[in-house]
């Protein structure tokens, strides 16, 4: 019976959330598993891992095999290389504070890397709003520009309908429609 470590699907159409599980190879996806090992949520920018990193090495050393997105997994979070270190104590390549240190440095490198990713999404999410806002003022500007035009022709061809005739100088002041009712009348 090979044991496997892979996901099992939870949450609903759209929105999956996985189970990271030991099961055996033949069990289907979602169905019987020996043991829950940790959680995996795809949808949150980084991914939100959480994993059992005690359980998780012995199951590989009892020779339990990942599957390709758990390998990618566990190799995100550092337990294949935690394992990897702790073959390389067993067989007396070096101490286990050695190894441990190895690990303690890695793990603050990769938490580094994380913390800048996730700044340079935030970062980059604010950019794209300011951008998409600056091109709406824009696209606003422009239109409130061609509806001011379509106005001001719209009133020159109601003024000539009406017989108005609009003045061109600033200063000039605009004729009199009717001259009999601008000039007094002498009784």
């Amino acid at each position: 019976m090979p044991a496997r470590i892979r996901l099992q699907r939870h949450g609903k159409k759209g929105q999956p959330y996985y189970h990271i599980v030991i099961a055996d190879g033949r069990a289907p996806r979602d169905g019987k598993f020996i043991e829950s090992i940790g959680t995996y949520n795809p949808l949150t920018i980084p991914a939100e891992i959480q994993i059992d990193f005690d359980k998780a090495i012995s199951w590989l050393r009892k020779g339990a095999t990942p599957s390709d997105t758990a390998k990618a997994i566990l190799m995100y979070k550092g337990v294949l290389y935690k394992n990897h270190l702790l073959k390389g104590v067993a067989k007396g390549a070096m101490t286990e504070e050695m190894a441990e240190a190895k690990f303690q440095a890695w793990l603050q490198e990769k938490q580094a890397k994380v913390e800048n990713k996730k700044n340079k999404h935030l970062l980059g999410k604010k950019d794209e709003v300011k951008k998409r806002l600056e091109a709406e003022a824009k696209v606003n500007l422009a239109k409130s520009e061609a509806i001011a035009k379509k106005r001001a022709k719209l009133l020159e061809k109601e003024h000539e309908a009406a017989g108005i005739i609009v003045a061109q100088d600033e200063n000039a002041e605009p004729p009199a429609e009717n001259p009999a009712e601008t000039e007094p009348q002498a009784e």
